[in-house]
């Protein structure tokens, strides 16, 4: 069976998509890559894909008027809470496609209709296969778009039989971040040694928790204050949550998404060495299959 990891983080900027890239790496073509930071997808920059399937996505829908049966009532405007239409007028960026405006016009004149919500991409890159997707401009149903992402690098990895989907998620606790974690085997919380880091933690964690999925900690940069990364390790060891690991703070990372590749890619360093460390508990939890002795020796950069 399809094993699922999600990493996910209180915030944007915490290192999730490195994270994502070094992990699709260790896999070595035993994984199937999703980006489900569906709002502000930038995973594709590292793993310079090529695409071999693309699909359009009609999720969101948006009120169209036949202007032959409207009598210019307005009672659509007046229905309206987002001012996206009135007897002579409508914004299509502003219409959240609620539908009430449809429902309230005597006259029929009103209906929903499907928009082009985002393209989904298949793609091949060196580390394998990669579903991502490209949001219109002015779009929402993220979280929609996500379990699309998700349905999809499903059936890539069962076709390919791969072992595990490797999904970069939104950060935050919103829609997006919801279809990501729900029915994965594993989330892995990324948390920055901040005060508000803390905070973005506990709160990501209650999602998490209320999904029933698994979690792990990682916290990134924690050598940049470490009295709040020992505050982090005993709210994790107060609470039974596993630590995977902690990385520390190096200027590696921003020269390797300069350069687009995964820190495995760059010169040795020991943002690579910390990565094998907790791509080895990840892979025992999951109970994946485990590498050899050489190969993991291989990944070492000690």
């Amino acid at each position: 069976m399809v094993k699922q990891l999600t990493i996910i983080s209180g915030k944007g900027g915490t290192g999730k998509t490195t994270i994502s890239a070094a992990f699709a790496y260790l896999a070595k073509g035993r994984a199937v890559l999703a980006d489900a930071d569906v709002d502000a997808p930038d995973l594709h920059l590292i793993m310079q894909p090529t695409v071999e399937k693309e699909e359009e996505l009609y999720i969101s829908q948006k009120a169209v008027r036949n202007e032959d049966l409207c009598t210019r009532c307005n009672i659509c405007q007046q229905v309206c809470r987002f001012d996206a239409i009135s007897a002579y007028d409508f914004s299509y960026y502003k219409c959240e496609g609620c539908g009430l405006c449809v429902y309230a016009c005597p006259e029929r004149a009103l209906t929903l209709e499907k928009v082009l919500s985002a393209k989904a991409f298949q793609s091949t890159t060196r580390f394998g296969p990669f579903v991502h997707a490209e949001m219109t401009i002015g779009e929402g149903s993220s979280g929609r778009i996500v379990d699309e992402i998700r349905k999809q690098a499903r059936e890539v990895a069962e076709k390919e039989e791969k072992e595990l989907i490797v999904i970069d998620g939104s950060p935050g606790i919103g829609c997006p971040v919801i279809a990501s974690l729900t029915g994965v085997d594993l989330a892995l919380i990324v948390v920055e040694p901040t005060l508000s880091g803390i905070h973005d933690l506990e709160r990501v964690l209650a999602v998490a928790q209320h999904f029933n999925t698994k979690a792990m900690v990682c916290i990134n940069k924690y050598d940049l204050n470490l009295e709040n990364s020992n505050q982090i390790e005993q709210f994790c060891k107060e609470n039974n949550i596993p630590l995977a690991g902690k990385i520390p703070f190096n200027e590696i990372v921003p020269n390797s998404i300069i350069a687009g590749k995964s820190i495995f890619e760059m010169p040795p360093n020991p943002i690579a060495d910390e990565l094998v460390t907790i791509w080895g508990k990840i892979v025992a939890l999951l109970e994946l299959e485990k590498e050899t002795t050489a190969t993991k020796t291989q990944y070492s950069v000690r």
